[in-house]
């Protein structure tokens, strides 16, 4: 069992690697062949492609009657995204924040938060305000395909940068095949080794004598995520850092307004929203949205500090987590 499980953890990560590769290479490649910045697949193709994971769980637990996991899932997945993405890939190197990020995606992000928490007020997201989610998300993304096209000419600079470090790219059908085929493959390997890491780490966990609600509060919930990490932390290494950035934040919008949005509409009795997600966890994920303008503004760059900042604040959170787990104070 034992070797197994080694087995899995380092053939996890390993995949998660291959896979965060051409993952962002695609995506790079799919904005200097569309002739969209890489700012904008970031907020989309990869944002909307590592956050797979979460829809799959919340989806599956709606439709098994546990419809309060599917909320914690999201919240938990911003959370962690934010604070812990964030700020391991600045440590990692420093990151420069693109001006659109800070007028209007940040912006919107902390106004989908903000909103999250308005309907969660009743204890519920109800199967209506599911629909209003998802037509949020649909609205979104269709916004930032019509901008994108609108300003390809201005935008056209990115892209030459792009294919300097990829080589010359034909507009073609060829070309945007090729990058399709490498953000697809690089997700189902990405996919894949997720899959493998959690299996191994959660029964390396059980081996250990932890029990289930610290390994769904810890291993769980960060394993969902890990398609983020691998994504921005390769964007990061490889001087994509739009795609880092935009990765982290279009998932968290995509988490609230897709993912809770799907499978509001889809629970017969809607998302349940218990009293410790509504008088803390949404809450703290509100607050690490907010933090992200201040931070972000300053320079136009999360620096190394600020980094060291979200990751601490994620340490102390996953530590109040496990110490009020094991008392038996949260469920």
């Amino acid at each position: 069992m034992t070797g197994l499980v080694a087995i899995q953890i380092v053939g996890g990560l390993l995949l998660l690697i291959v896979g965060g590769e051409f993952l962002v290479r695609g995506a790079s490649r799919l904005a200097a062949s569309l002739g969209v910045p890489s700012v904008i697949i970031g907020l989309t193709v990869v944002a909307f492609g590592t956050s797979t994971p979460e829809l799959a769980v919340s989806f599956k637990a709606a439709l098994a009657g546990s419809a309060n996991i599917a909320v914690a899932n999201v919240v938990g997945s911003n959370i962690f995204n934010t604070l812990f993405i964030l700020g391991l890939s600045a440590l990692v190197s420093p990151l420069i924040i693109h001006s659109q990020m800070i007028r209007r995606e940040v912006p919107i992000m902390i106004g989908v938060s903000l909103l999250l928490y308005l309907l969660s007020l009743g204890g519920e997201i109800s199967r209506m305000e599911g629909l209003l989610l998802f037509a949020g998300i649909v609205s979104y993304t269709t916004w930032l395909v019509l901008e994108a096209r609108q300003n390809r000419k201005e935008d056209r600079p990115i892209v030459d940068e792009s294919e300097k470090v990829y080589g010359s790219l034909k507009d073609g059908r060829k070309a945007v095949v090729v990058a399709v085929a490498l953000v697809v493959g690089g997700l189902a390997i990405v996919m894949w080794g997720a899959d493998l890491l959690v299996d191994g780490a959660v029964a390396m966990a059980k081996n250990l004598g932890v029990s289930d609600t610290v390994i769904g509060l810890t291993i769980v919930a960060a394993g969902t995520s890990l398609p983020e990490v691998v994504a921005s932390l390769v964007a990061t290494i490889k001087g994509e850092r739009d795609i880092a950035v935009g990765n982290v934040v279009g998932s968290n919008l995509y988490n609230v307004l897709a993912i809770i949005g799907i499978t509001g509409a889809a629970s017969p009795s809607g998302l349940a929203v218990g009293e410790q997600l509504l008088n803390f966890d949404i809450p703290l994920m509100i607050a690490s949205a907010v933090l992200c303008w201040p931070f972000f503004k300053t320079g136009k760059r999360l620096s190394r500090l600020e980094g060291g900042v979200f990751l601490v604040g994620y340490i102390a959170y996953t530590t109040y987590l496990v110490l009020h787990a094991n008392t038996g104070v949260a469920n």
